[in-house]
């Protein structure tokens, strides 16, 4: 649409009339039921425009001030004011302000990869849980249904009443990389679920997924085929911005289209492109461009935790907060082989800790190959009088925190060791421990939005009792975040460090041909790398 209107017009005018962002205070709202961020939008074509030549586009946003106040504040708007702001003229550009200093000279994190993708979307929600028993109970649920409930069941996507993507009569010739190919239709089907697999469903909340194509309308398969014990995913946002905490996290499991925050989607962002982890997911001369700069040899894990350190914690999001109204990350890239060097250590117990113990461990270097737990006495711990009790009838469905004596209350029990900075936590808005805990409640429901349909009955089979390895889980949240609180002092001193020094444009990366991208055909003809390659949605037969 941005590309249509540059095209076609001569002059854009875009008024911002939420500043606050998405779900501001009522009275704050152009319109009072609208959570929304709304702009107003004014184009204008001449019978001169000329579809080689983008349009003029110039932003203004109203104050950040009671309804009344923007009404007024827009009646004063005026087309010649000095007060509207240039945009960037690339033709698929936001309508936002071009970025200014030394941020517009970073490269953008996109570039830095060789391949990005949208994480797995199922269309359903009952094919993931935080425990791998309720899904084989929805499973056999559904297999056991009469076909008039099925359909219901399996909840199929709707469009003018008629199922548009994955239904129960769907014969799927694909199959998930690693999985054989099914073509029994789930109205035939009746053997047992595949064996669920860890999944990255949230920022530190891994849950678990039926890995059954026929049940996951958009699963990613490039991201399944390169899953393996070395891979990691980095998440985060390019067409909206985070607004607080890391402003991208990490997770070795399969991640989900939501995982960065929870909504608005997302990008993933593999280290490796293969199984094998022999192909690195950056551009070819990306890493050897690095290594010749900084006199010494650059591998991918390097770079990755690189990448980690600068950027995942809430002084990058803070720093760049100004920068970050036009949406899209970019990394500063330190021309300092001693600060390089120090990052690239201290990200990979970042990347450690995002992935619970299962990547970057080195015993040596204090991160065993095993759940991260803080130092003695620092370890949230659960008391015997705080028991999460696993009655049915005490399922839980509160969790609180008391400050003053730094107890995570779980229901009827509590967790000792929890620091404020651990149960304030949040990325990009949303808390993390209350997100967490919301999928492992006793009520789960959640809000219908708009004209949403209500998702399948399967979902509301859970557990009746808070399970064990829902408090093993909590504790490894709990330590996980306490160690990343105490490293953000560091990670913000870092920060401030390579920012203050010499780094690497990203023109100058370009013409050194570091971020050159060679994208091949099914021919092999050679193809310059844009942003419509990295769009790899795939086509779901029926």
């Amino acid at each position: 649409m941005r590309d249509y209107l540059r095209r076609t017009c001569d002059d854009i005018w875009i008024i911002d009339c939420s500043p606050e962002g998405h779900q501001p205070e009522v009275n704050t709202r152009i319109f009072q039921g609208v959570q929304q961020p709304v702009c107003i939008v004014l184009a204008s074509r001449s019978s001169k425009s000329k579809p080689d030549v983008p349009a003029k586009v110039r932003f203004q946003a109203l104050p950040s001030v009671l309804r009344e106040e923007k009404f007024k504040a827009l009646g004063a708007i005026k087309l010649d004011s000095k007060a509207w702001i240039e945009c960037p003229s690339d033709w698929r550009a936001a309508f936002l302000p071009a970025s200014q200093g030394a941020w517009g000279t970073y490269p953008k994190l996109e570039e830095l990869f060789a391949y990005n993708a949208a994480g797995v979307q199922p269309k359903r929600t009952w094919v993931i849980a935080p425990d791998a028993e309720s899904l084989i109970w929805r499973w056999q649920k559904l297999i056991d249904a009469p076909i008039a409930q099925k359909e219901l069941l399996f909840h199929a996507t709707l469009r003018n009443g008629i199922p548009a993507d994955r239904h129960i009569r769907s014969i799927v010739k694909e199959a998930i990389p690693g999985y054989e190919p099914n073509l029994t239709p789930i109205i035939d089907e009746k053997g047992p679920c595949l064996p669920p697999v860890p999944y990255g469903f949230r920022s530190f909340n891994r849950e678990w997924i039926i890995p059954d194509i026929r049940v996951i309308t958009q699963p990613t398969a490039e991201l399944w085929a390169s899953r393996s014990e070395r891979q990691i995913y980095l998440t985060a946002f390019l067409e909206e911005s985070p607004s607080s905490g890391p402003a991208l996290t990490f997770t070795g499991l399969i991640p989900d289209l939501h995982h960065y925050k929870g909504s608005f989607g997302g990008r993933a962002f593999p280290l490796w492109r293969d199984a094998k982890a022999t192909e690195p997911n950056f551009p070819p001369k990306l890493l050897a461009f690095l290594s010749q700069k900084y006199g010494h040899a650059i591998i991918a894990e390097d770079f990755l935790a690189y990448i980690a350190a600068v950027a995942a914690h809430p002084a990058f999001t803070k720093r760049f907060e100004e920068d970050l109204s036009t949406p899209g990350l970019r990394i500063p890239l330190t021309s300092d082989w001693n600060n390089f060097a120090e990052a690239a250590e201290l990200g990979r117990t970042i990347l450690w800790l995002h992935t619970f113990g299962e990547r970057m461990a080195d015993p040596k270097k204090g991160r065993p190959a095993q759940p991260p737990r803080l130092l003695a006495g620092k370890t949230p711990r659960i008391p015997s009088k705080g028991a999460i009790s696993q009655e049915p009838t005490e399922m839980p469905d509160t969790i609180t925190y008391d400050a003053t004596k730094k107890q995570l209350h779980v229901g009827s029990g509590y967790v000792e060791n929890v620091e404020p900075g651990v149960w304030n936590y949040e990325v990009s808005g949303k808390q993390v421990l209350l997100q967490w805990f919301s999928y492992r409640k006793a009520d789960r429901e959640r809000p219908i939005i708009g004209d949403r349909r209500t998702p399948s009955a399967l979902g509301n089979i859970q557990p009746k009792h808070w399970l064990a390895e829902y408090t093993t889980e909590l504790i490894n949240v709990l330590n996980v975040l306490g160690w990343l609180v105490n490293l953000e002092p560091t990670q913000a001193e870092l920060l401030n460090k390579i920012c203050s020094g010499p780094t690497s444009s990203a023109d100058e990366l370009r013409n050194a041909g570091g971020l050159e991208i060679p994208v091949k055909s099914k021919k092999g003809k050679k193809l310059p790398a844009g942003p419509d390659l990295f769009d790899h949605a795939e086509k779901t037969p029926n």
